[in-house]
């Protein structure tokens, strides 16, 4: 049974860094490609991040550019976050998703996550 847990979510001032963790279980980790989403209610499921299963390519969405980084960590299962400079505008439930595709679409990724909340106050 796949399991992928976040933690690391918080509530912090804008300007301030956070570091959510994904721990993954029940999956061939070093082969998966993995990536964060995040949503507020009402809105549909965004994009944020993606890594390729060995980590050497990545990708992020214009918001978040330059301030987040993903990395993947095979050896030890898990998927990191960093999240620097964080704006009102990043408060979501963040998620960890993983799937042989890549991509920006949530659609390519079947395992997912609880969610982690993160929330920005100005």
């Amino acid at each position: 049974q796949v399991q992928l847990v976040e933690s690391g979510g918080g509530v912090v001032h804008a300007g301030d860094s956070l570091r959510l963790s994904c721990t993954a279980s029940g999956i061939d980790f070093t082969w998966i490609n993995m990536g964060w989403f995040r949503q507020v209610p009402g809105k549909e499921r965004e994009f944020v991040a993606y890594s390729i299963w060995h980590g050497q390519r990545t990708s992020y969405a214009d918001s978040v550019n330059g301030r987040f980084t993903i990395s993947k960590d095979n050896a030890e299962k898990m998927l990191y976050l960093q999240m620097d400079s964080l704006e009102p505008e990043d408060t979501a439930t963040y998620y960890c998703a993983g799937g042989r595709n890549e991509g920006q679409d949530p659609r390519n990724y079947p395992y997912w996550g609880q969610g982690t909340q993160v929330t920005v106050s100005s």
